[in-house]
């Protein structure tokens, strides 16, 4: 049980990556609050593994996040996995466009690290470790994607959040890596094939940039997660790590 006597909390656990992560961390023994904004996908999460709680939570709302603080116990773990894909180049972002994804997408993962650290301090403090865990991509300050402008920025912010506070508590025992996926098929990501005018013709551009020749699955993923979250990762920190099927060789 890699992941025993853990408490863990991880964003957007209604689906995807998210989802599969609730998962196998419970699965590695941790106690896991799955959290997100729509409590249906929620519902049914705790039949899948023991040890899995779920919170309703607008990872945007500042007030929601203070009162889960108050609710749960110090977190071992916090996997900030909340994001939106934005489709466009430059002259497709609107400033509305621009807010939303920023506001979800990095400001988010500020407002949920700043209201759990103080615990995770404190947890860090007994046990000698914590670890943040942040979505970012491939398409970020790595590799520039066609139509992925607002995204790519977003993503590039992550990883100096991310590095950020790394460097500020790494000689607390607090640990902060960001996760940089290749294109993962999710229920996200079947939305936005569905909506292309040949949905078709949009898989087969998504498979080949794979040199794989595949897309990734949630589980090529959660092998990574849990690692970053457990105390196999104790001497990485700050790091921008690629699961990306070898897009970025």
């Amino acid at each position: 049980m890699r992941l025993k006597d853990k408490t863990v909390l991880i964003s957007a656990a209604g689906q995807g990556i998210g989802r599969a992560s609730a998962i196998a961390c419970a699965r590695e023994g941790a106690k896991v609050f799955a959290v997100d904004i729509n409590d249906e996908t929620l519902a049914t999460l705790p039949a899948e593994a023991p040890g899995i709680e779920t919170r309703k939570l607008d990872v945007c709302d500042r007030a929601s996040i203070d009162a889960l603080v108050a609710e749960l116990p110090e977190l071992d773990g916090l996997f900030n996995c909340a994001g939106f894909v934005h489709h466009g180049t430059v002259l497709d972002i609107g400033e509305d466009d621009w807010d939303f994804s920023f506001d979800l997408n990095v400001r988010s993962m500020y407002r949920m690290t700043q209201a759990f650290l103080p615990g995770m301090r404190l947890r860090a403090k007994a046990t000698g470790s914590a670890s943040i865990l942040n979505m970012s991509s491939m398409a970020s300050s790595i590799k520039g994607f066609p139509v992925r402008t607002l995204y790519g920025a977003t993503k590039a912010a992550v990883i100096g959040l991310t590095k950020g506070i790394a460097a500020d508590f790494v000689a607390e025992g607090i640990r902060c890596n960001a996760l940089c996926p290749g294109t993962v098929d999710t229920p996200s990501l079947r939305g936005r094939i569905a909506s292309a005018p040949d949905p078709v013709e949009a898989e087969k551009n998504f498979i080949a940039r794979q040199p794989m020749g595949r897309l990734a699955t949630v589980d090529d993923l959660t092998p990574m997660v849990v690692y970053l979250l457990s105390d196999e990762s104790r001497f990485v920190s700050g790091q921008a790590l690629l699961v990306d099927g070898g897009v970025t060789i």
